[in-house]
């Protein structure tokens, strides 16, 4: 079942910061849908990210509340994939894409390893189960790293800028790829790339200088978008706001 979260009043100050991150930040993420954020770097998309994911310890003031649409906790029901794949070098494909179920019993069943190879195979990756990382590409490792995220099987999917490290044609194609394969999860991606906010966005929010969410118009067609006139003349309004927000 795919549900929505929201995050009320929410507010984040770093140990020894002389300000707040953000405060006071309210977020609605759609059940099963896309929700965007896009900012420059150091404006706190990925400090927003992280407190979702409860990666904010202790030691910082937080402060804020998260609830899900069906009224359960959202511990243990999100998962996480970051700007880099952070594949261990020492497992091959099949056993980092399982790497989870390993970690929690000490073995990977036999079904298991079926979803894995499922799921490489979606991915365009069959054949390669024994391979090891550093005999990947970038992007063929983008696409071990969403697996690995998909074998979680978790209703929320956090990403932080996951494609930003791959050339344009792959990451065009890696764009397609995740949101034809979370469809039904309530995903939430950082970027600062206006192309992609706008290709995958069912909803979009711009941070701004005061460090608020400032929702943005998108094209009238579904994700993820053609790269076309219509798209290019979003992307032309979106640059110019964010100039006069960030300089």
């Amino acid at each position: 079942m795919s549900i929505s979260v929201q995050l009320s009043a929410a507010s984040l100050q770093y140990a020894g910061a002389a300000q707040a991150t953000f405060a006071g930040l309210n977020l609605n993420l759609p059940a099963a849908k896309w929700t965007c954020l896009l900012g420059p770097s150091g404006c706190g998309k990925t400090s927003l990210l992280r407190l979702l994911a409860g990666l904010i310890d202790s030691s910082h003031q937080l402060s804020g509340q998260i609830s899900c649409s069906d009224g359960l906790s959202i511990d243990n029901r999100i998962s996480y994939m970051a700007q880099q794949d952070l594949l261990l070098p020492w497992l091959n494909v099949l056993d980092n894409v399982c790497l989870k179920a390993k970690l929690l019993t000490g073995k990977v069943s036999a079904g298991e390893q079926h979803k894995a190879r499922q799921l490489l195979a979606q991915l365009n990756l069959s054949g390669i189960e024994k391979s090891l990382p550093d005999q990947l590409s970038g992007g063929m490792r983008q696409r071990v790293a969403l697996a690995r995220t998909l074998m979680q099987d978790t209703p929320i999917v956090l990403m932080d800028e996951p494609f930003s490290a791959l050339d344009a044609v792959n990451r065009y194609k890696l764009q397609d790829l995740a949101a034809k394969v979370l469809q039904g999860r309530t995903v939430l991606l950082i970027t600062h790339d206006p192309q992609e906010a706008l290709r995958l966005s069912d909803q979009l929010y711009l941070f701004s200088a005061d460090q608020q969410l400032l929702p943005l118009p998108l094209p009238d067609s579904l994700p993820p978008r053609a790269v076309d006139a219509q798209l290019g003349q979003y992307q032309q309004s979106l640059l110019q706001k964010m100039q006069v927000l960030h300089g």
